[in-house]
């Protein structure tokens, strides 16, 4: 039985991603609109700087009773006190963080290719992330993208969690979850938005529309 994953809106927050823009007052900004998990993704900046940023992101996070994932860094995300952590194909393997950080609550794995679904690290992850759905310009190594067909794929598949990113916005993310997706991750649908609490709550509308159209869905 695989644990309850309650979020629905996961935010994937940088500084760089924020435009200019205080990225603690942006993610303050999201959580209001309805954003319920946020990582924190800091490929550019030193050890340092990641780690006293995740400290700030916790300490607003925590007001709000909003967990924190760190993106492939197991140093900080222990130092920090994070939920968890959230790793993919070239980075640190689910089995072995679980053996480095017992208390890890949430530790998500990206799924970029059909194979990885009967493999160790997705049997040991608490989450899949599925990358990308959509191409985009903020996540250029990847294998596969995977579309409508892919999501409702995998969902096909397993029972995990499933956690949808690459392109997602207000305009696809009800499609994507009534395929199967579980939660919704954006970067720039709410870090470039205008008004990043109105872009959340727009956000969290279109998914609870597409959980409601898939339990419809079921029930038939």
């Amino acid at each position: 039985m695989e644990k309850p994953f309650p979020y629905q809106l996961y935010l994937v927050i940088s500084e760089e991603a924020c435009l200019g823009r205080n990225f603690l007052e942006v993610a303050e900004a999201a959580v209001q609109g309805g954003v319920d998990l946020v990582q924190l993704r800091e490929k550019n900046d030193t050890p340092q700087a990641f780690l006293n940023k995740a400290f700030e992101l916790k300490e607003l996070l925590d007001r709000y009773e909003v967990p924190l994932i760190i993106n492939d860094n197991l140093e900080i995300a222990t130092q920090c006190k994070a939920a968890g952590i959230h790793v993919g194909n070239s980075d640190m393997p689910p089995t072995t963080i679980r053996k480095s950080w017992e208390s890890c609550r949430l530790l998500g794995y990206s799924i970029e290719y059909l194979e990885q679904l009967y493999n160790e690290q997705t049997y040991t992850s608490d989450y899949l992330g599925i990358s990308p759905v959509f191409s985009t310009s903020t996540k250029t190594d990847t294998v596969t993208t995977w579309g409508f067909d892919g999501v409702r794929k995998i969902r096909s598949i397993t029972q995990k969690p499933l956690v949808a990113i690459g392109n997602m916005n207000a305009s696809n993310a009800r499609q994507v979850v009534e395929a199967g997706a579980d939660c919704i991750a954006v970067v720039s649908a709410i870090c470039a938005a205008p008004k990043p609490k109105n872009a959340a709550q727009l956000l969290r509308k279109e998914i609870q529309k597409g959980l409601k159209n898939r339990a419809n869905l079921l029930n038939l």
